[in-house]
């Protein structure tokens, strides 16, 4: 994906993102605090008002796997990564493939897909200068 995707439906366009979240659990229900150390990622796709939501493990060297998150993630396809903080490699990374990375403002996935359809999260820009996040 990276950009948005049409989708025809029944002679109508409709326009379809993924979103992918790091996330604690692996229902993808709670946010995870720490990008790269999230057991797992929700990739979730929203088309008009269908929302579909996959859980993948995180597969990165902070997981106990191979490579960094933000590589792995891009497995993925994301079109807007969303998290509560990340740190400026990581920005720069997504940011570099044209892949936004917007700031959650709860820590409930379905609040957060809810917040983002509704346009009310913020860009982030800038990572954490010692990569702690919030």
């Amino acid at each position: 994906m990276g950009e948005v995707e049409a989708v025809e439906e029944a002679g109508e366009l409709s326009m379809k993102k993924r979103l992918v979240i790091p996330t604690e659990d692996k229902e993808g229900n709670n946010l995870a605090a720490h990008f790269g150390r999230a057991p797992y990622f929700a990739a979730i796709d929203i088309t008009d008002d269908t929302v579909e939501k996959i859980v993948h493990p995180n597969r990165g060297e902070h997981a106990g796997g191979r490579g960094h998150a933000h590589d792995n993630v891009m497995s993925l396809n994301p079109d807007v990564i969303i998290v509560s903080g990340m740190g400026p490699r990581g920005i720069r990374s997504f940011q570099d493939r044209n892949v936004a990375v917007l700031c959650a403002n709860t820590t409930e996935i379905s609040s957060i897909v809810d917040a983002y359809k509704e346009n009310k999260l913020e860009e982030l820009t800038q990572g954490c200068a010692d990569a702690h996040h919030r």
